[in-house]
């Protein structure tokens, strides 16, 4: 699953209302359109801000899922372009 579906599929388990920052754009954390507008690519900083009952759980998660899980894709990708080339 591409990183922004993966994140857009989190962001929307959970109640709060949930914004990211990127490019000087703001976008729906719960919207695949305009999540892909903010075109935020590998080493992109993105802000997160969530409003709600669960929106401690939604941030931890949503940075989990960006600095884990992501950064350990970035990591393998630059890892196989090395071994190819």
């Amino acid at each position: 699953m591409r990183p922004a579906m993966e994140f857009v599929d989190l962001a929307g388990r959970f109640s709060s209302s949930i914004t990211v920052r990127a490019n000087d754009l703001s976008a729906d954390a719960k919207s695949i359109m305009q999540m892909t507008m903010l075109a935020a690519t590998c080493g992109t900083r993105i802000q997160i801000r969530a409003e709600g009952s669960d929106a401690a759980e939604a941030i931890e998660s949503l940075r989990h899922l960006v600095e884990e899980k992501f950064a350990d894709s970035a990591a393998d990708s630059s890892e196989s372009s090395k071994q190819e080339g």
